[in-house]
């Protein structure tokens, strides 16, 4: 949500003038009425309001924020929270149609939220003298930068999240199921005050941490199983995340040195994050350490990604991103080896650029026998 104080949608304004845009219409114009926190992550960035059904018309004159009765009272009161200055406008048709009728001038709205249907509906309402241009990304790209209000908040989830993984390890985790941990880690999170987990929790053992993205099932933790997980708390509007590799019992070989591998690969493209460094430059780092260990093809994702309302936001740190990295930007930096039918390690943390480098993730990193 935004923080109360903190005047974002100025910071829109000047990227619009800097665009040439009179007007920003802002919303999830692909799936109106979303319930995921992601469609609308830019409203609530802007304007503080956290529902899944709403449009912003922003101008320099103007902040306005369309809903419908059921969220009326709910907007009126986190925009008011937030203190966004923009006012509250129900609508009772359809809700891209009001905002549109009042555009003037060039509006600007953002592609990649807007389904090709809904763009020839808003023709239907847009007035004369004004025109709809497509710009993409203007609020996603100002969300990057994070406040220090923002930090604290990410800084606030880390810190649940690390909590929680340190008191779930303490209790143990052999003898119980990949599902049973991961339940217990999101009810402590719903426990400790957040919202919830910021992505579905990961626990992986044995070959299922081969598997990056595995979901929680049956498999009971064993001696001799590596437990990989992968978890962030969704507190006060922010996310977290943090990844940990675990081994049930004493590492063979095998294990302490891919394990040896990955934190060489994540501390050294940690020494490389700072502002001006590309992010395919930090994840090139970590990929040719892993590389030149003849794991490289095991390790197929990006090294890491932007955190904020959104648990992936820009920028990027992969082979492919363009971005630039910046002061403010909040990212992770996990590295990863994943042998099919053996088991994975993946390391995580979440830091913060500016100077120095701080670091949101507190467990240690060393390979722990639990």
């Amino acid at each position: 949500m935004t923080l109360p104080g903190v005047d974002r949608a100025g910071r829109a304004l000047a990227a619009m003038e800097e665009a040439g845009l009179d007007c920003l219409i802002v919303a999830d114009l692909v799936n109106p009425g979303d319930t995921s926190r992601e469609a609308q992550a830019d409203v609530t960035w802007l304007t503080g309001f956290t529902g899944s059904s709403a449009v912003c018309l922003l101008a320099p004159d103007r902040r306005l924020l369309f809903t419908d009765s059921r969220y009326t009272e709910r907007a009126a009161r986190e925009v008011a929270a937030a203190d966004s200055g923009f006012e509250v406008v129900t609508v009772k048709g359809r809700l891209v149609g009001e905002p549109t009728s009042q555009i003037t001038g060039r509006t600007g709205f953002d592609p990649n939220w807007t389904s090709v249907a809904i763009r020839e509906r808003m023709d239907e309402f847009v007035p004369q003298g004004a025109e709809l241009v497509p710009v993409q990304g203007l609020i996603s790209r100002l969300r990057r930068r994070k406040d220090s209000g923002e930090i604290e908040r990410i800084a606030a989830a880390a810190r649940l999240a690390d909590q929680i993984l340190r008191d779930v390890i303490t209790d143990g985790v052999t003898g119980r199921s990949e599902r049973q941990i991961a339940l217990d880690i999101e009810n402590r999170m719903r426990q400790g005050g957040a919202t919830g987990p910021s992505f579905d929790t990961i626990v992986a053992a044995g070959p299922n941490a081969a598997l990056p993205h595995h979901e929680p099932g049956d498999r009971v933790i064993a001696p001799g199983d590596v437990v990989l997980i992968d978890m962030g708390a969704l507190l006060d509007g922010y996310c977290s995340d943090c990844t940990r590799t675990y081994v049930a019992g004493e590492p063979d070989g095998k294990l302490a040195e891919v394990y040896a591998i990955v934190l060489e690969a994540q501390l050294a493209a940690l020494s490389k994050v700072a502002p001006g460094v590309p992010g395919k430059e930090v994840d090139a780092v970590a990929r040719e350490i892993i590389a030149e260990a003849g794991y490289g093809d095991h390790f197929g994702h990006g090294l890491g990604h932007g955190v904020g309302i959104e648990i992936h936001e820009s920028p990027g740190l992969s082979p492919r991103s363009d971005d630039i990295l910046d002061s403010g930007d909040v990212v992770t930096v996990e590295p990863g080896i994943y042998l099919p039918g053996e088991f994975g390690v993946r390391i995580e943390d979440l830091v913060v650029l500016g100077d120095p480098l701080l670091n949101l993730s507190s467990i240690p990193k060393e390979l722990t026998s639990i």
